[in-house]
């Protein structure tokens, strides 16, 4: 929800202007976390292929194994905030740089399948305290005026991160030696390693860029004022908003600081399910997310278009998908207060379950050629041209709004405990779906795909029905 209060200095002001360009520093700096959420979590698609062939393991192995560090987001998901208040949001941010690097250093020189998965679980930590930290910290430091489009840096920062790990590893395997049959080889030598350890290893320059863009932002005056550093707290106000509103808005965050109640877990329980009816809609809201398997594209697609007869420019097509990702982004933030969140919500459900029933259709015409599938005739572009229509209904929607809505709609006195607990829901799910693909597409891939189109089909009626529209709402007049 964009905030459109004025309490900020004039824009025209030079001086606000300079504060301006302060706040968006700072606020890009600590979205930097968010680049990498995305790019960890979705470098491992380049190199799944060569994964399963240097250690030789199955679909089973490697579902697991890539799915390692989704069990590692929902724990630092869970610990991250209550991390961050106990260290401060900027000590966060470093320890989860510091994660970051040790498992891209890691995973590039793994000694067996299950030591990867291990450093896979330490990258998942780190995406999940970023999860929680960059939007928490922007949303602190950003003036009221500002705070809706800056608070969008994370998200754009994430499917930015997404895209850039596919073109990374496009670059990669490009320069990976040339197989027999013309395919590049991703368990061929490149400068002494394998090309796919390379594709696993480039995450730690990001993450040692998050750890000194982190040492040179300022804390979060939240923080410095619950630890009692008041003259420190006024200092990052006066460089944020202007030295003629620090007091005001120093005095309101200790009337807040004062209000605060801590929720709890405890805070939750109730109803007939027992959790209130409003935790469950948005426990369902974020395994709906997942479900309709927008990240088997971002995690597998390489090895997806592969197995369907695309061997040379599998990874090429790969990078279709997160260039749409991110323009669906950029079309969300342009119309979410416009439009609303419950019409986007129905609009994006709508255009998924197009885009999964006719690539599901698609990939039931696969034949098998030398042990090979391989979609036939017009079949192919049909499949990647439809697949792609459901990552951009996704991304203008269900992408998005999620997190928004996940931070709009509960009341006050849960709202910590509850967004915890969709976050946590939101990373098993995932989990969920991309641990099972592998096996499940092995078994029958048109099938899956018809699974992921019933729970995007399921998504309206859930939409309709207990989605509340929440643009141009106060979060303090929820209840």
């Amino acid at each position: 929800m964009t905030d459109t209060t004025t309490d900020g200095p004039p824009v025209g002001d030079k001086s606000a202007q300079q504060h301006l360009a302060h706040v968006v520093f700072i606020a890009g700096a600590a979205a930097v976390g968010g680049f990498l959420f995305g790019y960890d979590s979705s470098n491992i698609n380049g190199a799944v292929l060569g994964i399963r062939q240097h250690f030789n393991v199955g679909a089973g192995v490697t579902g697991l194994t890539v799915s390692s560090a989704l069990i590692g987001s929902a724990v630092g998901a869970w610990f991250g905030g209550l991390l961050s208040d106990k260290i401060g949001r900027i000590r966060t941010m470093q320890l989860a740089a510091v994660l970051f690097l040790i498992s891209a250093v890691g995973a590039m020189f793994p000694f067996s399948v299950w030591d990867l998965a291990i450093w896979r679980v330490i990258g998942g930590i780190a995406i999940g305290i970023a999860s929680v930290i960059g939007p928490a910290y922007i949303a602190e430091v950003a003036p009221p005026a500002y705070r809706g489009r800056l608070a969008s840096l994370q998200q754009l920062a994430i499917v930015l991160g997404i895209g850039v790990s596919a073109l990374v590893n496009w670059v990669v395997k490009d320069l990976a030696p040339v197989a027999a049959d013309g395919s590049h080889n991703l368990n061929g030598n490149l400068g002494g390693l394998e090309s796919w350890q390379w594709m696993l290893g480039a995450a730690g320059i990001p993450a040692i860029v998050y750890f000194v863009l982190a040492s040179i932002i300022p804390e979060s005056p939240h923080y410095l004022l619950s630890i009692g550093k008041v003259d420190k707290a006024r200092k990052v106000i006066a460089e944020v908003e202007g030295e003629e509103n620090a007091d005001a808005k120093l005095a309101d965050i200790q009337r807040g600081l004062k209000r605060e109640e801590k929720s709890s877990v405890r805070n939750l329980l109730g109803g007939r399910f027992g959790l209130l009816p409003i935790v469950w809609i948005g426990i369902a809201l974020a395994v709906f997310q997942q479900f309709v398997g927008i990240n088997v594209i971002f995690y597998y697609s390489d090895t997806l278009w592969h197995s369907v007869g695309q061997n040379t420019d599998s990874l090429l097509i790969s990078m279709v998908s997160p260039v749409i990702n991110i323009l669906g982004t950029f079309i969300a933030i342009a119309f979410i207060d416009r439009v609303g969140r419950k019409p986007l919500l129905l609009i994006g459900s709508v255009g998924m379950a197009i885009g999964l029933g006719v690539a599901a259709l698609a990939f039931g015409h696969a034949d098998k050629v030398n042990g090979e599938l391989s979609l036939p005739g017009v079949w192919g572009p049909i499949a990647l041209v439809f697949a792609n229509i459901f990552v951009l209904s996704f991304a203008l929607s269900w992408g998005v709004i999620l997190w928004v809505l996940l931070g709009e709609m509960f009341p006050l006195r849960i709202r910590g405990a509850a967004l915890a607990v969709g976050t946590a829901a939101n990373w098993v799910a995932n989990w969920v779906v991309t641990v099972s693909f592998p096996s499940m597409s092995n078994w029958n891939l048109s099938f899956t795909y018809w699974i992921y189109t019933a729970f995007a089909l399921l998504s309206i009626p859930f939409a309709l029905k207990f989605i509340k529209e929440t643009k141009g709402t106060s979060i303090e007049d929820v209840v």
